[in-house]
């Protein structure tokens, strides 16, 4: 079901890049451009982190999760301004999956990442 909806996310952000900007939210997005989206994908990290350290504090992990999806959407609309669909980012999860953290980083540190599939 889970990977159901980022396809259909991906979709559906996909169709937004040639709508018009005042269509919809995510057309306004790629309307202004990469830097714009960045910005909101730095707004929606923030806004994340206060809510990590307030979920710390009260037990209450709805913000968390609120906000949590409100970067993970304007991350999708980054991959979507490069053509980059989420199975790119899914695969590389995939790829590290059972690979140690440390290996990990090591090697990154010494090889080039792989292009991302679009």
């Amino acid at each position: 079901m889970n990977n159901d909806i980022l396809d259909a996310l991906a979709r559906v952000l996909d169709e937004r890049k040639q709508a018009a900007p005042e269509s919809s939210y995510v057309a306004s997005l790629h309307h202004k451009g990469l830097n714009k989206i960045l910005e909101k994908m730095g707004e929606e990290c923030t806004e994340t982190l206060i809510a990590a350290k307030d979920a710390d504090h009260s037990g209450n992990h709805d913000d968390l999760v609120y906000e949590t999806a409100d970067l993970w959407f304007h991350t999708l609309v980054m991959l979507s301004h490069f053509n980059v669909h989420p199975d790119a980012v899914l695969n590389e999860l995939a790829r590290r999956f059972n690979v140690s953290g440390h290996a990990e980083k090591a090697a990154r540190a010494t090889t080039p990442p792989t292009p991302a599939a679009e």
